[in-house]
C-alpha cells in the first residue's frame, strides 16, 4: 500500500483536497515504475478513482492497469477511498491525501494537475480552482479582510 502525502504552508485556508467527484474526477498524475524490472516509464501517467480498467486473464478490475514495455508485465494500482483533506497545522505536517494498492508497481513522483479547492480558516469561503502546478497559491478571503495562501508544497509518495 502507498499513500501520496503532502506537507504544506497554509495561510487562513484548511480542507485542501482535490476537486474528485463522480462528476467530476480528478486524474492524479504520477510516474510510474515497474516493481520487477525496476524500469520507469518516461511519460506521466494518471488515474482516477471513478474510473475502471480490466486486468488481463479476467482476475478482476482496478484504476490503472499498466503493462512494462520492458519486461512485459501487467501491473495495477486502485485508489482505496476518496481523497483526505489536507487540514491547517502549524508547523505543518505531513499528512496523506490518497492510499493506493499498487500490484506490480509504485509511483515515484506526483504532479498536482486538476483543480483544488479549500476552505477560509476563519470564515466560511470556498476557495474552488485552486491551481497548484506552480507550487504556490495565493487569494484574498473578504470574509475577514486577509490574504491567503499554500505554499511550500513538498508531495512525497511512501508506503502506507
Amino acid at each position: 500500500m502507498l499513500a501520496l502525502a503532502l506537507k504544506a504552508d497554509l495561510e487562513g485556508v484548511t480542507d485542501l483536497r482535490p476537486v474528485d467527484t463522480p462528476d467530476s474526477p480528478y486524474f492524479y498524475s504520477f510516474k510510474v515504475q515497474c516493481t520487477s524490472c525496476r524500469e520507469t516509464h518516461p511519460n506521466w501517467v494518471s488515474i482516477s478513482r471513478f474510473e475502471s480498467n480490466e486486468l488481463s486473464g479476467s482476475r478482476g478490475e482496478a484504476n490503472f492497469v499498466w503493462r512494462c514495455k520492458n519486461c512485459k508485465r501487467e501491473s495495477s494500482a486502485t485508489i482505496k477511498a476518496a481523497p483526505a483533506p489536507y487540514t491547517y497545522s502549524s508547523p505543518p505536517k505531513t499528512q496523506n491525501v490518497i492510499e493506493l494498492d499498487c500490484r506490480g508497481c509504485e509511483f515515484v513522483e506526483f504532479k498536482p494537475e486538476g483543480e483544488w479547492e479549500a476552505k477560509g480558516l476563519e470564515s466560511p469561503t470556498t476557495f474552488a480552482g485552486i491551481d497548484l502546478q506552480e507550487g504556490e497559491w495565493f487569494d484574498y478571503d473578504e470574509k475577514v479582510s486577509a490574504e491567503v495562501s499554500i505554499k511550500d508544497l513538498k508531495w512525497e509518495i511512501k508506503r502506507a
